[in-house]
This record gives C-alpha cells, sequence and structure tokens, in this order.
C-alpha cells in the first residue's frame, strides 16, 4: 500500500521546516523556498522546451541546486542539519557560462523588452521568477539567518538566465527589440 500524499497538518495555515520547526504558511522562509520551487518548476518548462541538450542540461543542474538552496532553506536555522552543499563552483560554473555566450552576443547598448521567440520568452519569465526569488531570500536574511552564498548564487542565475534568453533568441535567429525611450526630458 503507497502511503498517503495528504497529512492534514496543514489544514491550519502551519507547515513544519525540515528539524520540525511549525511555521504559518506565510512566513518570509516558506514564501522564500516556495518562490525557490516555483522558479524549479518554472525552469522545467524551460528545459522541455529547448532544443540544445547543453543548454538542457545546464539547465537541469540548475534545478539540482535549486533543490540544494530549497533544502537550505526549508531547514530550521536553529539546528545542526547535514544538508547538501552550493559552493563557490556552483557560482563560477554560471559565470563560465555566461562569459562564453557573452563572446558571441552583440554589446548591450539598450534595455531588452523580453520575448523574441517562445524560448528566449520562457527564459526571460524564469529570470523574473529568479528575481523575485532573491528579493525574497534577502527580505529573510534581513530577520534570520541565510548563508550569504544562496543570494549570491540567485544573483548570479538571473545574470544566467538574462544572457541565456538573448542567446537563444540569437540562435533561433529572432531579433532583440530595444527599449528605445520616448519623449525623454
Amino acid at each position: 500500500m503507497s502511503k498517503k500524499i495528504y497529512t492534514k497538518t496543514g489544514d491550519r495555515g502551519q507547515t513544519s521546516l525540515f528539524g520540525g520547526l511549525r511555521l504559518p504558511k506565510s512566513h518570509l522562509r516558506i514564501d522564500s523556498y516556495g518562490t525557490i520551487d516555483e522558479l524549479n518548476s518554472y525552469l522545467g518548462v524551460v528545459r522541455d522546451n529547448m532544443d540544445s541538450e547543453l543548454y538542457k542540461n545546464q539547465i537541469k543542474y540548475i534545478q539540482d541546486r535549486l533543490f540544494t538552496v530549497g533544502s537550505h532553506l526549508a531547514s530550521d536555522p536553529n539546528k545542526e542539519m547535514l544538508l547538501p552543499d552550493l559552493g563557490e563552483e556552483d557560482i563560477s560554473t554560471l559565470e563560465s557560462a555566461i562569459d562564453e555566450m557573452n563572446r558571441e552576443l552583440p554589446e548591450l547598448k539598450n534595455f531588452i523588452i523580453p520575448g523574441g521567440d517562445l524560448q528566449a520568452s520562457f527564459l526571460h519569465v524564469a529570470r523574473c521568477v529568479c528575481r523575485r526569488a532573491e528579493r525574497r531570500v534577502v527580505a529573510l536574511s534581513i530577520e534570520d539567518e541565510v548563508d550569504e552564498i544562496i543570494i549570491r548564487y540567485l544573483n548570479r542565475l538571473s545574470d544566467y538566465l538574462f544572457v541565456l534568453s538573448r542567446y537563444v533568441a540569437m540562435v533561433n535567429g529572432s531579433i532583440e527589440t530595444q527599449w528605445i525611450p520616448k519623449n525623454v526630458h
């Protein structure tokens, strides 16, 4: 017999962190790792709509790293726990990918209006979800303990998603639409 997915322990608006601490589902910590989960799920949509095996694999690796981020955020910060590592190499991996793509991209002189094609558009939405996750985690870090590497990783990840959106649009032959401000005073 399979185990039931529902426990009914959250029916009154509370949930448990790893380590047992119960918090309201509206708590900033829950919102933070919930937004990471949303980003991870959206990256599944991105990955499923990518043509390049290289970028599918990169995104799958990022999804793994986001599970690590989520496990840190979903754990009681006041308890010693064994958690998977997020390291400097995870940030440098993103930076290397960004640098490699940037070598082939035209210099950015204006803001880019999101879009171009479906793959680039999905990546722009993922970038926005990533920025929201970063804002939530930064807010959490003001009131509770958060490993600063998580904030740095999310910041670099949003950069990666932006550059990948531009790169995918270029490879797909799409034209980037630059934002040219009108009636500037």
